[in-house]
């Protein structure tokens, strides 16, 4: 299916274009020039381009092959599939959620760093030797595969004969996770991290001397007072308590109880606490994140900076290549471009294609230039739905009776607003009645009634919107509500068969009935257009919120290994309903009549990984971690404050108020909902092109359309074409999230200026650029 490449007849009669001549005999010369090795070494460069790879690779014939196979899906999917399994192995390994034999783990996970030494070996194929080994991730990823067999050998030998050992290297794993080249976007999260780091060190360091200088103001003021806390501990006698307490009032877990026995004996006391509170919760932590936003946006957009300057060098890369002399200037031919996107993009279809040509050939010379030929990575980026008119089968079949009055009069309500807005008061009401009482026999009938009324609605919007356009790819809500419709059914009718059947009393059946009729209350959510927007900006967020959610992985993991080979078995759970007397005091009779104990926190220990993420998930919330910590001190030394002292630094003051700083930025270029300059040109293309999904054409009859042998439209006028092709951009989303941040900073990116050697990329620098003047515009 494809656009002619000859000029409409509408516009034959119209006087040629300039270079429109020059452009036929450069194609008719020039059409062969490009062997496919030449294809193939430039469609590396654009799909480096395109996904922002920066990787410098051999251009040998045989090293492009190397390099496209290790590109490939597959050779990528084997190597994250190893690198889960080396990081489940935790489960697996003394403490463990289930222990398996030692010689079993350790197989496992010789054959895992059997697979990563492969993977660097694939990976030195494709690159210069002096390139490789100047990379530190490569050397990083060989230390760590060493360090990891030295320990394997001598904990087997250890414990082979009856040593204790501990598996230290076992906090080297997350490493692999980050520094293989697939997890770009985790290096590049650590990198401007650790970019940050300097700058914020200064206002954590002026925060610390601040609660310092408190705690020895609060040890003068309280020490010599003899006050006792709840417990019978004597409060604020030591410095290091004191710091303690105080670092945990900055959280507000500990308040008001670290106030109360000073508050018990003067309401004066007090004003210490609320200047302490506002000076280092307030002041410093908003100082704090005002700091990290502002540095860690700077280096963001330095690292975004880096991306465009490469990637239009790789594009570069690619147009001399591919370029061939017209005049006094270069141009791809469109032929050579065709099969350069066949190779980059085989999945998109030819019409697709062809729009893609028309937008960077805006003139239709037959050839583009350089700068048309940058864009082509950008292009293949967005995000555009390609459709076709159909006609409802039941047009087809009857089509006087689906054409008449009455059939129109019902196409027409259903797709009317009202119709909608009418389902959603019954979605509300519903969900009144699902929360009274199920046993109700009148609740009982009407639950059948709503359920009716669901699968009327199901059936009259396929009656009025042809089927295959109502379970498009990108029809969301159609599918969501047809699921839970669908799933709740047939719940209703297994429940209501087994109740009939006798004998049958559980409830689990049609407690998910009920919940899956609850979950259409978010459908609700997408009439209102506020929500709408909301909704749809935290959707475009989640590829970079799970970037964010692998670094938090990458750091609980480290430091649950830690806290396992510190903490393990000095807590133990007995069970809710234990009668042990040692559950009373998990364990271990440190913790008698302890505040830990009490709260019955037994389960809350280092045991082992699964336990561990949920404890340092607990401390991430922050309620409470100060009593999860002095536990876990009680049974071991008050030096094990260090631990969580350093967790709550690393985990939340850093690393949250980074991912907030980030998310900030997103979510202002998201909610602002403002399209790239180059999705504005594909827009624009389209209209022009008159093959936008306009609201004079009834939606319903547009459906996707992947392009196939059988529904090649072939070499059709454009006429014919336009009357039943339709395009549009499905939303503004990113197939990568490096497409997302470029479209953050690309009003203050100037991608037209010389562009820097590979060398002077990785060496720029936020102060290589002069910071964008502040005005009211882009404040706004």
């Amino acid at each position: 299916m494809s656009l002619p490449d000859h000029v409409p007849p509408a516009a034959e009669e119209q006087p040629e274009k300039p270079g429109q001549e020059s452009g036929e005999k450069l194609k008719r010369d020039n059409q062969n020039f490009v062997d496919d090795e030449q294809l193939h070494l430039a469609a590396a460069y654009v799909s480096d381009a395109q996904y922002n790879r920066n990787i410098q690779f051999e251009t040998s014939p045989k090293a492009i092959r190397f390099y496209k196979l290790y590109n490939h899906w597959s050779t990528q999917g084997v190597t994250y599939f190893f690198i889960l399994v080396d990081l489940f192995l935790g489960l697996f390994e003394d403490p463990a959620v289930y222990l398996l034999p030692l010689w079993v783990t350790s197989t496992v996970e010789f054959i895992c760093l059997l697979m990563f030494t492969v993977r660097l070996l694939h990976f030195s194929k494709v690159t210069p030797t002096k390139v490789f080994w100047k990379d530190a991730k490569n050397i990083c990823v060989i230390v760590s595969i060493l360090l990891t067999l030295v320990d394997m050998i001598v904990y087997l030998v250890l414990i082979e004969n009856g040593y204790p050992a501990v598996r230290w290297s076992r906090v080297l794993r997350p490493l692999f996770c980050v520094n293989f080249t697939e997890s770009r976007q985790l290096r590049r999260a650590f990198r401007n991290i650790r970019n940050t780091l300097p700058e914020i060190t200064y206002v954590f360091v002026l925060f610390l001397f601040s609660v310092a200088v408190f705690s020895l103001m609060a040890l003068k003021l309280f020490a010599k007072r003899k006050l006792t806390t709840g417990e019978g501990a004597p409060y604020f006698s030591n410095y290091l308590d004191v710091l303690f307490n105080l670092y945990v009032l900055v959280t507000t877990a500990n308040s008001p109880d670290v106030m109360m026995p000073a508050y018990e004996v003067s309401w004066a006391y007090s004003i210490f606490f609320i200047v302490f509170i506002i000076v280092n919760t307030y002041v410093f932590m908003s100082l704090f994140l005002a700091v990290v936003y502002n540095d860690y946006k700077k280096h963001l957009k330095n690292e975004v900076r880096k991306l465009v300057y490469m990637k239009h060098r790789k594009m570069i890369e690619a147009f001399n290549i591919l370029k061939t002399k017209n005049g006094t200037e270069f141009a791809v031919l469109d032929s050579h471009w065709r099969q350069l996107v066949k190779l980059v993009a085989p999945e998109i279809p030819s019409s697709h294609r062809e729009l893609l040509w028309r937008v960077l050939d805006d003139e239709q010379k037959g050839f583009i230039g350089k700068e048309s030929f940058i864009r082509l990575a950008d292009l293949l980026n967005i995000q555009i739905v390609q459709m076709k008119e159909r006609v409802h089968p039941l047009e087809k079949c009857m089509p006087n009776m689906y054409n008449s009055a009455v059939s129109q009069f019902i196409c027409r309500t259903v797709k009317h607003q009202g119709f909608r807005y009418t389902y959603d008061v019954i979605i509300v009401i519903n969900a009144i009645f699902i929360g009274g009482d199920e046993t109700n026999p009148l609740i009982s009938k009407a639950e059948w009634v709503f359920l009716s009324l669901y699968l009327i609605e199901i059936l009259l919007k396929l009656y009025a919107h042809e089927p295959r356009a109502f379970f498009a790819r990108f029809q969301f809500w159609n599918w969501f509500d047809t699921i839970i419709i669908v799933a709740a059914l047939l719940g209703t009718i297994v429940n209501t068969a087994l109740k009939s059947s006798g004998g049958y009393s559980s409830q689990q059946i049609l407690d998910i009935v009920f919940i899956l009729r609850v979950l259409r209350l978010i459908r609700i959510i997408d009439s209102f257009q506020r929500f709408r927007i909301l909704l749809n900006t935290l959707v475009n967020l989640i590829p970079t919120m799970l970037t964010y959610a692998g670094l938090l992985v990458v750091v609980y993991y480290i430091f649950a290994i830690v806290g396992m080979e510190a903490f393990k078995g000095r807590i133990h759970f007995y069970g809710a309903n234990s009668s042990d007397p040692a559950a009373k005091y998990c364990g271990n009779p440190a913790l008698k009549g302890s505040q830990f104990a009490a709260l019955r926190y037994c389960k809350n220990n280092f045991n082992n990984l699964l336990s561990s993420f949920i404890l340092l998930i607990e401390l991430t919330v922050v309620n409470q971690w100060h009593a999860l910590a002095t536990g876990f001190v009680k049974v071991t030394h008050l030096t094990a404050r260090i631990f969580f002292v350093i967790f709550h630094i690393v985990v939340v003051i850093i690393l949250i108020n980074i991912f907030i700083a980030f998310v900030l930025e997103a979510f202002f270029v998201e909610y602002s909902l403002s399209r790239s300059a180059v999705e504005t040109a594909v827009e624009k293309k389209i209209q022009e092109l008159g093959m936008g999904d306009c609201a004079d054409r009834p939606a319903g009859n547009l459906v996707e359309v992947m392009e196939t042998n059988e529904n090649d439209l072939g070499n059709i006028d454009d006429t014919d074409l336009k009357s039943r092709l339709r395009f549009r951009i499905a939303s503004i989303r990113y197939k990568t999230v490096d497409a997302l941040l470029q479209h953050m900073f690309e009003g203050e990116l100037k991608p037209e200026d010389e562009i820097p050697t590979l060398e002077e990329i990785d060496n720029l620098s936020p102060d290589d650029f002069p910071p964008k003047p502040h005005t009211f515009d882009n404040v706004i």
